[in-house]
């Protein structure tokens, strides 16, 4: 059984401090195709929630600039990659662009029997794949562009790129946002405070569900005792 952590921390109410009530831990996906803004939304719910933590993948990539390992990837070889999935130490993977990239399983399952939430940067596939292992534990969110001309334009404006290299962005972009359907929330990124304000509700009402508050029954009790 897992620990749980609190709602919140504590908050003054009118009859002083309100009272901490265990719950446990999410796991939050967001998923959009590139261009869309998912990774300054998630870099903003970062800075703005000390409560949420950022999952750590694997893989087999070569670290980039400026990138440390442990912080941004963990880097590892394709033999250790394929150690870890051959054992179930992985709870999600894929391979893009002949790099493999995953889920660490024991990190994840560490943080939620610390009670703690995480936040998942990964494509469909690897939130199909966290769902079907992790159940009700993910909460799945997906970003969308406010119209395809938009994102064309930021898909091209990354750099002096042939049209066969921009093709292939658009054309990765179209098949991520048939994915659409398969998330529990959906934010169209066309204002950048709106989309923060947005994402940071979903998380905090997921954090309210009934069904993850453990601590609620012994919560009820103890009001039915004191009344």
């Amino acid at each position: 059984m897992s620990r749980t952590s609190s709602d919140t921390g504590p908050q003054e109410s009118s009859e002083g401090v309100m009272p901490r009530i265990s719950r446990r831990g999410l796991l939050l996906v967001l998923s959009s195709p590139s261009g869309a803004g998912k990774t300054t939304l998630a870099r903003r719910l970062l800075a703005a929630d000390p409560g949420l933590r950022m999952s750590v993948s694997v893989t087999t990539r070569k670290p980039r600039r400026g990138e440390v390992d442990g912080r941004d990837y963990h880097f590892i070889d394709t033999a250790e990659f394929e150690r870890l999935k051959g054992a179930g130490e992985l709870l999600e993977w894929a391979e893009v662009h002949g790099n493999c990239y995953a889920t660490p399983k024991a990190a994840v399952q560490a943080a939620l029997d610390a009670g703690d939430d995480m936040l998942f940067d990964i494509d469909w596939q690897g939130a199909r794949q966290l769902k079907e292992r992790m159940g009700e534990d993910v909460v799945g969110v997906f970003i969308l562009p406010p119209d395809g001309k938009s994102l064309e334009q930021r898909l091209r404006a990354r750099g002096q790129d042939s049209e066969e290299v921009v093709a292939r962005r658009i054309a990765a972009a179209a098949a991520e946002i048939d994915h659409w359907g398969e998330y529990d929330y959906v934010i169209v990124n066309a204002d950048l405070e709106t989309s923060s304000a947005g994402l940071a509700a979903i998380l905090a009402a997921e954090r309210l569900k009934r069904a993850r508050r453990t601590g609620l029954d012994a919560f009820v009790r103890g009001v039915l005792e004191g009344l």
